[in-house]
């Protein structure tokens, strides 16, 4: 009898209890995070869990509606000036960090010089600007070679290392250096003295906070409500201990329940299970260009025949193809740049035997090869267990090392080959926004030591890049994203293994969330 059999067989009752202290509950929300927090800065990682964490504490100048519009948040409006090449942001008055502290200009110019070093459109922009600079304590003034019409755009991305602001002193640090202190001016406070890495992570309402004022709550734009005094993320590994938590109420919010469980969960008259997100996920499978044996092209075009993007997909979020995409190339499926170009090898029936006579070819000779995964975060999970399987049948000289996803973050940003500690694949997963277009798309980069971990070192993808920026039109930009994702379907910087709809389970009773991902504000219990 298959696990999943004894599980249904035993049903609800039979699932262990969690028993957490409910003081003052209707103050309290308690959830279940998708992993442990284990790096408080979302600019230095990509992790979506510390990208969820930022957005508690921190808040941006400009927010991004669910249709993608950029509207002000932290600033009052903005003027342009010079046919572009001026543009001048005035601050919303009243704005204060936790600490108390005002927000000046000038920790919005600290904030956005060291995002700039880490963003994809930070970068871009970066390459735009002669200086930005704090006109006085109100006003941010972007001096501009030239005009950047993507420039508030950029102010509002939503996708991973978001233009959070935050004090100078904390901002001044190296953006390739960990901050160690989360104290922003967003609609909750991170509680340092309660933090313990791998069991709670616990954020309070910031009495403070004045929402922006007027308009709906959308992504994250509009106005942001905190009306839970408390907001805990218990972390908790076990999904059958986390799914009973949830049932039983002793948690109000399971973010990412396996397939498994959302099959009971359903049963549950006092829970719900809804997409997160309405638009789907993207995983992918990343070499690291550096070092062999995915520093050979070769070697990398190998595995295509062999990837079956329904067998990681099936695997992630079950058998049921409603929710998942099995033919999906570089863009977000249902999105104006998603296109068909370059995707053949990845069609059709899957071939080991063809893949394992293409890796002879490219002169594999049992090198050693290390996929790095986690055991702890759904997505990425499932998917590395089938890469593993995989890696197996086709025959490399695999070793397979699974830890948490703390461990596997830090491990991932090592250049050291293989023989010193290093990796040569892993699978994540990136959300709807991260590849909407090429501007904030980490993985879609060439930029070799500047690009996301992997590195790889595709100059065309960075012209066609610096050529999508300058389109005129729409019907431009998606001829330059076909000749992307052909370039990238022949180098290869990331192979894509299917796009799913993540489903996240909460109590009935809890009303406003706000959808596109684990968002706090506005949420409520009835």
């Amino acid at each position: 009898m298959k696990r999943r059999d004894v599980f249904f067989a035993a049903g609800a009752a039979a699932l262990p209890r969690f028993a957490i202290a409910q003081p003052a509950a209707n103050r309290v929300l308690k959830m279940v995070p998708q992993a442990n927090l284990t790096s408080l800065d979302p600019i230095w990682t990509t992790a979506n869990i510390t990208r969820n964490h930022g957005y508690m504490v921190f808040d941006t100048l400009y927010g991004m509606t669910s249709d993608f519009r950029a509207t002000p948040q932290m600033a009052e409006g903005h003027v342009v000036e010079e046919d572009g090449r001026r543009v001048v942001i005035t601050l919303r008055t009243g704005l204060r960090f936790h600490d108390g502290e005002p927000v000046r200009a000038a920790d919005c110019v600290a904030s956005i010089t060291r995002w700039m070093k880490r963003s994809p459109i930070g970068q871009k922009l970066e390459s735009f600007v002669d200086a930005v600079e704090a006109a006085d304590d109100r006003r941010i003034v972007f001096r501009l070679k030239q005009a950047f019409p993507l420039l508030i755009n950029a102010l509002a991305q939503v996708s991973n290392s978001p233009p959070f602001i935050m004090p100078e002193r904390i901002a001044r640090t190296d953006a390739f250096t960990q901050i160690r202190e989360a104290v922003g001016s967003g609609p909750f406070k991170f509680k340092a003295d309660e933090f313990n890495s791998g069991s709670v992570v616990v954020y309070e309402k910031n009495a403070a906070y004045v929402p922006v004022q007027g308009g709906e709550a959308s992504l994250t734009a509009g106005p942001k409500v905190p009306y839970f005094d408390r907001v805990e993320w218990q972390i908790i590994t076990d999904a059958a201990t986390a799914a009973a938590a949830l049932q039983t109420g002793e948690v109000d919010w399971y973010e990412q329940p396996n397939p498994e469980y959302q099959t009971l969960l359903r049963r549950n008259r006092g829970v719900v299970i809804e997409e997160i997100d309405p638009l789907p996920l993207t995983g992918v499978l990343r070499f690291n260009h550096l070092h062999p044996p995915f520093n050979d092209k070769r070697l990398r075009q190998a595995l295509l025949p062999a990837v079956s993007q329904t067998d990681f997909m099936s695997a992630v979020v079950g058998p049921d193809p409603s929710i998942y995409d099995d033919k999906v190339g570089m863009f977000t499926p249902g999105t104006p740049l998603a296109n068909d170009a370059g995707m053949a090898p990845l069609l059709g029936e899957r071939n080991v035997e063809r893949a394992r006579a293409l890796m002879r070819e490219a002169g594999y000779t049992n090198q050693l090869m290390r996929l790095i995964a986690p055991t702890d975060i759904l997505a990425p999970s499932a998917m590395s267990q089938v890469g593993a399987d995989l890696v197996r049948r086709l025959g490399f000289n695999s070793d397979n090392v699974f830890a948490d996803w703390g461990t596997v973050v830090t491990r991932r940003a090592s250049r050291e080959p293989v023989e010193n500690g290093g990796w040569s694949m892993l699978f994540t997963s990136f959300s709807s926004f991260d590849f909407l277009d090429p501007s904030a798309h980490f993985p879609l980069r060439g930029n070799g030591a500047g690009a996301w971990v992997g590195w790889p070192n595709i100059p065309r993808l960075e012209e066609l890049r610096d050529a999508w920026f300058v389109a005129p039109d729409l019907d431009a930009q998606k001829g330059i994203a076909r000749q992307m994702q052909t370039i990238a379907m022949d180098e290869l910087p990331y192979i894509p293994v299917g796009a799913y709809k993540s489903l996240t389970a909460l109590r009935r009773n809890l009303t406003g969330r706000v959808k596109g991902m684990a968002l706090f504000w506005n949420l409520r219990r009835a």
